[in-house]
């Protein structure tokens, strides 16, 4: 972990800014993997924005990754999933922008993101992008 964590660890944790400070954050927050095969994270209360009608989409996002040296700081994970909030983006699309940030962030041996959206209009959607 970063020796001046941005992130506070205590209290109330500020808003992100934006997708790319959060992604840097998301970084800068990584520690050295320790000897575990897949680590597994489920993010139950994920909101972003439909980028055509700006309606708030509920749903959850489910990180599995396999790690090479770096392991993904559970807090930057929230702080950095928190950034999509306001954040227009289809379903398919996230899975696979976040899956992407995860490889950038950390260089994993494998990830795979699963975005669940809840029903909106009587329909569910699932995305998932493995890398």
């Amino acid at each position: 972990m970063n020796e001046a964590s941005w992130l506070p660890t205590s209290g109330p944790m500020p808003r992100p800014d934006s997708v790319e400070q959060a992604k840097t954050i998301l970084a800068n927050e990584a520690f050295e993997a320790p000897n575990v095969q897949t680590i597994t994270f489920r993010a139950l209360e994920f909101t972003a924005v439909c980028p055509r009608t700006g309606q708030p989409d509920f749903g959850r996002v489910t990180i599995q990754y396999t790690p090479n040296k770096k392991c993904i700081e559970s807090k930057a994970l929230k702080f950095y999933l928190w950034s999509f909030r306001d954040e227009g983006c289809f379903c398919e699309s996230l899975a696979a922008r976040i899956a992407d940030d995860i490889v950038e962030a950390i260089t994993p041996q494998s990830v795979s993101v699963t975005v669940h959206q809840s029903p909106r209009g009587g329909i569910e959607l699932e995305a998932t992008a493995e890398r």
